[in-house]
């Protein structure tokens, strides 16, 4: 007999034993990137047994934990489409939640640099979307104040459209704090737990899991690069995904005082091209590029790849390829080859498809989230009143903003947040602890990184790796 799923310990609240109202859920997502965990957040706001499950072993660890962790403005998606309207609604609802929580944000503004007539010439066509897209502060500057503004920059700028009101953002920080919240407020996290088959009953969608039979009345479909397949065994093909893999560089925290804005390359149709941009964390990314590909595992960097990134940075900021390179990455795009996002309800089947979530998605999320949830109650689903989470503050990770290892009063009341175990980003053994007890901890290296960024930095774990893993091996049950 194969075992019901139990949710366990800091992950949810175990299922009782006993018939169906026990073990058969209200709604179940399926996919905990940031999309997911966004929408399970939603959720846990009204009363429904709600299950958040997912093949990893871990939140936003897929292609949510490897983007440009950039928080968009939307200026420059297709007028009148459905990315346009939640971008634009989900960056303010997420600025708004990122500084109630404590999640990093900086305020950098983006510089769409133009390097020859052709380009220099589509800018007002660009600034004239954005107007479009009910953004409008953007403007055109000439070649005199984009180099005043970035004096780096290589030659041949001829100028540039400022779009001041884009920032970054840490990308690993908000899927967990809408993780965190949602658990909290009773929604079963079920990790290790990949569907295999779904078997849609007259009132009962039964999930085939890696963790055993899961049943739920109604269904989200989250799952990324994988949407499209478990899309197709509810009898659809309205998209099929194509994984783009993005390769990234990483520079070293000395490289940061090369640029003060998020530098982008007048867009085509293939993507928003290569940028440079600082990060939350005190480094400068250079990527990514965009590979169409069969592979939807295919995360490794490649020679090529990273030669043309180096091609392009040196052309955008010559003096970032004299910087270290801190680390290298790779994340995979769920494209669909259409332009906006596929999202549609099928109320016959008690079932909600999110597929096409592209870059924007983190900065999209909590309106994605509201969105599905309207389409859900549209299918039939008594949602009742909503009710307002409990508050949250999350770890702070900005390199802008005070970290535990400089709060005097922190230490005092504990002195672990004095002893560093990772000197490269002056991660304290309090913090790591943390991690490790905190709601959803970390269960490996990679997560723990995530969550305190630890062995993230220079060295790259050689001098605290040992540490690190003596911790968590410590930590695990």
């Amino acid at each position: 007999m194969t075992p019901t799923i139990t949710a366990t310990g800091a992950l949810g609240h175990s299922l009782r034993d006993g018939g169906a109202d026990a073990t058969t859920y209200d709604v179940t997502v399926i996919g905990a990137g940031v999309v997911g965990t966004a929408v399970a957040r939603e959720l846990a706001r009204y009363r429904l047994r709600t299950a958040l499950i997912d093949g990893s072993d871990d939140i936003g660890n897929g292609t949510s934990k490897a983007n440009t962790a950039i928080l968009h403005t939307g200026f420059d998606a297709a007028p009148g489409s459905l990315e346009a309207r939640l971008v634009r609604d989900g960056q303010r609802r997420l600025a708004a939640y990122a500084a109630a929580t404590g999640i990093p944000v900086e305020r950098v503004g983006t510089l769409l640099v133009a390097w020859d007539e052709e380009q220099l010439a589509a800018l007002p066509a660009l600034a004239a979307k954005a107007e479009r897209n009910g953004y409008h502060a953007a403007r055109i500057i000439d070649a005199g104040e984009l180099r005043a503004r970035e004096p780096h920059l290589g030659p041949g700028a001829l100028g540039a459209l400022e779009i001041p009101d884009e920032s970054i953002i840490c990308p690993w920080t908000t899927p967990l704090a809408y993780a965190t919240q949602a658990v909290r407020a009773g929604v079963h996290l079920h990790l290790n737990c990949r569907v295999g088959h779904i078997d849609s009953g007259q009132d009962v969608h039964t999930l085939t899991t890696t963790r055993g039979p899961l049943r739920t009345r109604y269904l989200i479909n989250v799952a990324g690069l994988y949407a499209d397949e478990l899309d197709r065994q509810l009898g659809h093909d309205a998209f099929t995904v194509t994984p783009r893999r993005g390769q990234l560089i990483v520079f070293d925290k000395l490289a940061r005082d090369l640029v003060d804005h998020i530098l982008l390359p007048v867009p085509t149709e293939a993507g928003k091209g290569v940028l440079v941009a600082p990060t939350v964390f005190g480094n400068v990314l250079l990527g990514p590029t965009a590979e169409e590909l069969d592979d939807k595992t295919a995360t490794g960097s490649s020679a090529d790849g990273l030669a043309l990134l180096r091609e392009k940075g040196r052309r955008i900021l010559p003096g970032l390829l004299d910087e270290e390179v801190t680390a290298v990455y790779a994340g995979l795009r769920a494209a669909t080859g259409h332009e906006d996002y596929r999202i549609r309800a099928y109320p016959d089947q008690r079932y909600v498809a999110v597929g096409g979530i592209r870059s924007t998605g983190l900065t999209a999320s909590m309106a994605i989230a509201a969105y599905v949830t309207e389409l859900l109650a549209g299918t039939g689903l008594e949602l009742g009143t909503p009710t307002e989470l409990p508050p949250l503050t999350m770890p702070q990770l900005g390199e802008a903003f005070p970290r535990p290892y400089l709060r005097a009063e922190l230490i005092a009341a504990d002195p672990a947040y004095g002893t560093l175990v990772c000197h490269c980003e002056r991660v304290s053994a309090g913090e790591i602890r943390d991690a490790l007890t905190s709601t959803i901890p970390a269960r490996s290296k990679d997560g723990l990184r995530r969550r305190t960024r630890a062995a993230g930095g220079r060295c790259q774990g050689f001098y605290c790796g040992a540490a690190v893993r003596a911790l968590i091996e410590e930590a695990q049950p």
